[in-house]
């Protein structure tokens, strides 16, 4: 196994860092460092297969040494080589320094990346739905499968990492509403929309196939998905295939394995999955089961039993999900290519994790966001919020065993709303509006506090609404779980009651404000968060990367870099005060930067209709040359990774890029009815073809040293 390993430490003239290996053999390796001048080390190694016991972990460490001689070394706990079947692991480390912490000692592991021995290993990618891509054989609907041709493309094209967003079940009303990939009917079941059908197996109804050969070319032929369609079809497809083929899938090896892993989670949604379809709706409770109890299991589950049979299928077609995308990872790997996953913040309210385990979510209240640059009136997501207290009596193991699934079929993945595990933004379910959030955790004020800090708080004056008028029209939320205290409402200052306050009231109200959202709950929410992740993160080997964009406490930055989670730079939402654009060339080493998300338009929309003054053109025109600076400007940024919607990478091509760029938007997050069936216009298979695109593409990313 090749190993690049890379860390960040300021040294004095004349000191030079050293690597010590402990070797399994009990022998002790001592590797002198190169470095690039400013601040960063790095060696490259060999382990031999023999060097490694997998029952025992090769460990290391570094030292300062002047003429030979250690004049420093770290301390607390020592870096371990992590063994798996890896060929070649980028490790970025940091210094040690005891804190009694050892949640914080963690490594940074690259699995499969190109070692070339550059000091900062720097990667670029794609970031992609499954749902948009379009190949020449596809159901009117991206597939896993699929994925192994952008795969193919990347590897041609030098890039080192494909992002997808969500891939669980959202299988809830079999309307277009599913359609919205973070809002989950299981946190560990794969949709059964991305199923590739021909490998599950061949169906002997000759009359039938040739019908659905029919409407595949003629959904495949759609611009946008035709979700509805889609999803009707395979389902129907799919009822066949376990007809013909579930009891024999039952008896194989392969199932039982996979059932065995996964019978935790599996057998509570396929009983989930068939009470859905018998009743009709998936509000459970309604249902003859409106509380899961573990004797469930068996009533559904007990072999011989006939609802058994039914119930089995959905367990049948999460395999065979399982097999396409375990494979897609492993092809993948094969090419040098990792795949970034994403995590929701949130899970249906009416979803199988709310079914079976209710303690562990507010079902009183939903998750949204505060008012940002997406949603002046803030957002409102339906979900319920996490209940972190009781999560943490078990070591979040919930959440633990949903990040360990995820591993299956990833090497990284994004925590999405990354501010939510330091707090979320909860509104109780009577009110519309998202203004009228506060944030979980927090500490509110007592009505003794208000008064202290000089604003004469009356509840029956700031705190209720008057009669006829908006609920908005509040100065002040109640806490739901501590009487008589209360929370700002945000943004309050916007409000007609606000302008009826005497000049002190005012400013006085300003200071709460501003001591709330940004002063007082900050140490609180660090050790909230401190708490939380790192004991997720240390569930698996994936490398971490955080969604940060919005309203972000100063805290959050601290605790990212101490648990080493990559931000995320968007230059058109630049986290520096004052400055209406950032520049790449600014970003932090421990970053992922893009052009776009799938919540913003995409690059050319921006350059043509929103963009402020840019550091890097000076031009509101999206010519080809326009995009084609952006992007190499973010290639050539310390960033880690550089990951661009697969839009904007074809924005730089006037024979491939979209017409209608609106039309590449997926989603607009301030609307809650948004339909997410964008489609790539062109196919994977003429991506693949397109030489010229493909030789830029690949010079970029040589030039940027990616």
């Amino acid at each position: 196994m090749d190993i690049h390993f890379q860390i960040e430490y300021k040294t004095q003239w004349g000191e030079k860092l050293y690597l010590y290996i402990n070797l399994n053999d009990g022998s002790q390796l001592c590797l002198e460092m190169d470095n690039d001048g400013m601040g960063n080390w790095f060696t490259d190694y060999r382990i031999e297969d023999d060097e490694f016991n997998t029952n025992r972990d090769i460990t290391y460490y570094y030292t300062v040494q002047v003429n030979g001689n250690i004049i420093r070394q770290e301390e607390g706990s020592l870096h371990t080589i992590p063994y798996k079947n890896f060929r070649r692991i980028v490790l970025i480390d940091r210094w040690h320094e005891y804190s009694g912490l050892d949640t914080i000692q963690r490594s940074i592991v690259l699995p499969y990346v190109k070692l070339n021995g550059r000091p900062r290993w720097r990667g670029a990618g794609t970031s992609v739905p499954v749902f948009s891509l379009r190949t020449e054989n596809s159901f009117g609907i991206g597939e896993f499968t699929d994925l192994k041709l952008l795969v193919d493309w990347a590897a041609a094209t030098g890039q080192s990492i494909i992002q997808i967003l969500p891939v669980n079940d959202t299988t809830m009303t079999r309307t277009w509403r599913d359609s919205y990939p973070y809002s989950a009917n299981s946190s560990f079941a794969l949709n059964p929309i991305y199923i590739n059908l021909e490998q599950v197996g061949e169906l002997s109804d000759k009359d039938f196939l040739q019908r659905i050969e029919k409407l595949r070319k003629e959904l495949n032929a759609l611009p946008e998905i035709d979700y509805e369609r889609v999803l009707a079809m395979k389902t129907e497809y799919l009822e066949r295939l376990y007809e013909e083929f579930g009891d024999r899938c039952a008896q194989s090896a392969g199932f039982r394995d996979f059932h065995r892993a996964n019978r935790s989670w599996l057998e509570p949604y396929a009983i989930y999955c068939y009470l859905r379809d018998q009743s009709g709706t998936v509000d459970f409770t309604t249902w003859k089961e409106p509380v899961f109890k573990q004797s469930i299991i068996k009533k559904y589950c007990m072999p011989g039993n006939p609802k058994c049979h039914e119930v089995r299928k959905y367990a049948f077609i999460q395999y065979h999900l399982h097999l396409q995308l375990a494979e897609v990872k492993r092809y993948a790997n094969s090419k040098g290519i990792l795949l970034k996953g994403d995590v929701p913040i949130g899970v249906n309210r009416y979803s199988t994790d709310v079914w079976v385990n209710p303690k562990l979510f507010n079902i009183d209240c939903q998750a949204g966001a505060p008012p940002d640059d997406f949603a002046v009136d803030g957002q409102k997501w339906g979900m319920p919020t996490y209940n972190w207290k009781n999560m943490s009596l078990d070591g979040y193991s919930w959440f633990k065993e949903r990040f360990k699934k995820m591993a299956d079929y990833f090497d990284a993945y994004r925590i999405d709303h990354l501010l939510g595990f330091f707090r979320i933004w909860e509104i109780p379910l009577k009110y519309s509006s998202g203004l009228m959030g506060t944030f979980n955790p927090s500490l509110p004020y007592s009505t003794f506090e208000l008064k202290k800090m000089g604003f004469p708080f009356d509840a029956s004056k700031h705190a209720v609404s008057k009669p006829g008028a908006p609920e908005t029209e509040v100065l002040f939320l109640e806490d739901t779980r501590i009487p008589d205290h209360w929370h700002p409402r945000v943004n309050g200052f916007n409000t007609k009651l606000f302008k009826t306050l005497s000049k002190d009231e005012q400013q006085a109200y300003y200071k709460i404000h501003n001591d709330f959202f940004y002063v007082r709950n900050n140490k609180f929410w660090s050790e909230s968060a401190m708490a939380k992740l790192s004991a997720l993160i240390e569930a698996t080997d994936m490398l971490v990367c955080g969604e940060d964009l919005g309203m972000i406490p100063v805290c959050v930055p601290e605790v990212m870099d101490l648990l080493r989670i990559l931000t995320l730079e968007v230059q058109r939402m630049p986290k520096q005060y004052g400055v209406s654009v950032a520049n790449p060339a600014t970003y932090p080493y421990l970053s992922v930067c893009t052009t776009s998300t799938h919540d913003m338009s995409v690059l050319r929309v921006w350059i043509e209709d929103e963009m402020k003054p840019n550091p890097v053109i000076s031009t509101n025109e999206a010519t080809t040359d326009a995009c084609s600076a952006i992007i190499t400007s973010h290639l050539a940024s310390p960033s880690m990774f550089a990951i661009f919607p697969i839009q904007d990478w074809l924005s730089i091509d006037n024979s491939l890029r979209a017409r209608n760029p609106e039309s590449e938007r997926i989603n607009v997050p301030a609307d809650p009815d948004n339909y997410w069936r964008y489609r790539m216009h062109i196919t994977l298979e003429k991506l693949i073809d397109s030489d010229k695109f493909n030789s830029e593409i690949k010079q970029m990313l040589y030039l940027s040293d990616r």
